[in-house]
Order: C-alpha cells, then sequence, then structure tokens
C-alpha cells in the first residue's frame, strides 16, 4: 500500500498507512515531481507514504 502526497498531507497519509497495517511507514521523497498529483487534493505530490516491503 502506498500514498502519493503533497507536504500538506503527509501526516494524514502516514496515519492511514499505520490504522491500515500496524506498522512504522515509509516516508520517501519521489523524484517525478509535478508530474503525480496529491491523492487528497490537486496539489503536486512530493511524498510516498508506504508500508514496509
Amino acid at each position: 500500500m502506498e500514498k502519493k502526497v503533497c507536504k500538506e498531507h503527509v501526516e494524514i497519509a502516514l496515519d492511514i498507512i499505520v490504522d491500515e497495517t500496524g506498522e512504522y511507514p515509509l516516508l520517501e521523497e519521489l523524484s517525478t515531481s509535478g508530474q503525480v498529483t496529491c491523492e487528497f487534493c490537486d496539489a503536486d505530490a512530493t511524498y510516498v507514504v508506504s508500508s514496509k516491503k
């Protein structure tokens, strides 16, 4: 599971991953910034928040 989010929505994505997986999430900066939009708004996604792989 992963969420691509802007800076404003990082905390929400972190909470969702923890609630759904029960594990500490991974936070990575997107290298394709500007090409992907946030899952919660129309801003450019800056981070990928994901469960451990």
